[in-house]
């Protein structure tokens, strides 16, 4: 049958016919090799050094989200790129942001957007949010060998939920756990510093860009004393990425807007280095 397909151009049968919903599901009942957490892997000897992505941030406000992330991926102690993307749309009205491990976050982000658009296909509608950030922590889960092993992969999904009207934040573990966070959220090596920014920063009522400023400014904290996180490099014009998701759908800051933000911060921090106050009582 192979060589017929390959003579005729055509795929198989079993690929022409409609079945689960699921594109992973789907692969893993044809081509189960080509799943991430299917693969074999060589014996560990010693510490994997391969790049890995840090900082993403999220902050909800009343018409939708916030997600961003810093633009360095380290090796070690060394810096291996400085303006790593790692924030990507997952569909029309969600997105999610990489940390860990590079390569495998950057594939599995791919696999996690065909996995939306063929339930779409397939049902004829979008997945609800809350099913689609049970479908990611099925991903992680299946990663969780790779994991042991050095190459884990913790990602932060966010986005808008068009039953409720309003953003949406969610977090995960290596094992695949999922928490639901409320207002404010962090995860990568400079998470314990942009969490705790957010926390004095944060407001139920932002605007749009108070939001965005609020994590732009969280980032910043945590490039201050992590060195695996990248701060605004404004030598070399690389600044974060910012997306903000409401109900109009999923839409990416352009590098003149976030620019603006980076530099006001910039130069309010050269007057005042640890950034805002937050008010004793």
């Amino acid at each position: 049958m192979e060589a017929n397909t390959r003579s005729t151009g055509r795929l198989p049968a079993a690929f022409l016919t409609p079945g689960s919903s699921s594109f992973m599901d789907f692969l893993g009942a044809h081509s189960p090799d080509l799943l991430p957490g299917n693969r074999p892997l060589p014996p560990v000897q010693g510490a994997i050094e391969a790049p890995h992505g840090t900082t993403i941030v999220a902050a909800t406000f009343p018409g939708g989200v916030v997600l961003a992330g810093d633009r360095r991926a380290t090796m070690g102690n060394v810096i291996a790129q400085r303006d790593i993307e790692k924030v990507f749309p997952a569909d029309e009205y969600s997105a999610v942001g990489i940390a860990g491990t590079a390569g495998l976050a950057v594939e599995m982000v791919k696999l996690f957007q065909l996995e939306l658009e063929h339930f779409e296909k397939v049902e004829g509608a979008q997945l609800s949010l809350e099913g689609k950030a049970n479908r990611l922590s099925t991903m992680i889960r299946s990663n969780l060998g790779m994991a042991m092993q050095g190459l884990a992969v913790v990602p932060l999904f966010a986005g808008f939920d068009r039953d409720r009207d309003k953003g949406r934040i969610f977090s995960y573990d290596v094992t695949g756990g999922r928490s639901e966070e409320h207002g404010f959220a962090a995860t990568g090596s400079g998470s314990v510093f942009a969490r705790s920014a957010l926390k004095k920063l944060f407001q139920e009522n932002f605007t749009e860009n108070q939001a965005a400023t609020a994590v732009v400014q969280a980032l910043y904290d945590a490039a201050d004393d992590d060195s695996a996180t990248g701060g605004p490099d404004m030598a070399r014009r690389i600044y974060p990425i910012v997306t903000v998701i409401t109900e109009d759908g999923y839409r990416r800051l352009t590098e003149a807007e976030v620019s603006e933000i980076a530099r006001a911060i910039h130069e309010r921090r050269l007057v005042q280095p640890d950034g805002p106050r937050a008010a004793l009582l």
